[in-house]
């Protein structure tokens, strides 16, 4: 069967298609794009805080330590050190899950084959964002029901900014560890070998 040249009318409808997915793909990409980055940002500002906050309440301990030895009390520092190591526990927890840094021990699991060994690992995974989903929904109405609290050293300033670490860091966690099920999923799947987790910044506190 012998066809004739195509005319141009006929090959505008496929051209068109093309032409209309080009902008949703490129846009879906974008979307992407910035997605990625988003979280880039968060989880850097994160490292941040949570160093930060670590410096400052050590260095807060030992100026009220030294304050109390010479019977000047800070009344107020072992309130901000609460406030700081709040933060601190939730925020590094996420970026120590993050870049594999957990506690681990692998006396039995290192025996297993590597597909195995994904396995265990999205099932433990699961584990842990389903207790999550719990601190959140837990930590949500804790930090509404608390927000009349304050610091008995530090007048108006509300014990919610304490308990919103456990929602917010639990949320983040929550998002390491779907990226890592996904993650290990994949892997198995495809059969392709996980790149050593480096973190954003490439350091840990």
């Amino acid at each position: 069967m012998i066809s004739g040249p195509v005319s141009p009318e006929a090959e505008r409808p496929g051209r068109m298609m093309r032409a209309s997915a080009g902008p949703g793909v490129s846009n879906e990409k974008q979307r992407c794009w910035l997605m990625i980055k988003c979280y880039e940002f968060i989880c850097k500002q994160e490292m941040e805080i949570a160093k930060y906050a670590l410096g400052i309440l050590s260095l807060l301990v030992f100026v009220a330590a030294a304050a109390r030895a010479c019977h000047y009390p800070l009344n107020w520092a072992m309130d901000a050190a609460t406030f700081l190591f709040a933060w601190t526990v939730f925020l590094g927890a996420d970026a120590a899950m993050r870049l594999d840094r957990l506690f681990c021990i692998e006396v039995v699991t290192c025996k297993l084959s590597p597909k195995a060994q994904l396995y265990l690992k999205i099932i433990n995974h699961i584990i842990i964002a389903i207790f999550l989903v719990g601190m959140i929904g837990y930590g949500l109405p804790l930090s509404y029901t608390t927000r009349f609290r304050a610091f008995q050293g530090i007048p108006g300033f509300s014990y919610s900014w304490v308990t919103l670490s456990v929602p917010i860091g639990c949320a983040l966690m929550l998002i390491t560890a779907i990226l890592k099920i996904k993650t290990f999923w994949r892997s198995i799947v495809t059969g392709e070998a996980i790149a050593k987790s480096e973190g954003v910044s490439g350091e840990i506190i």
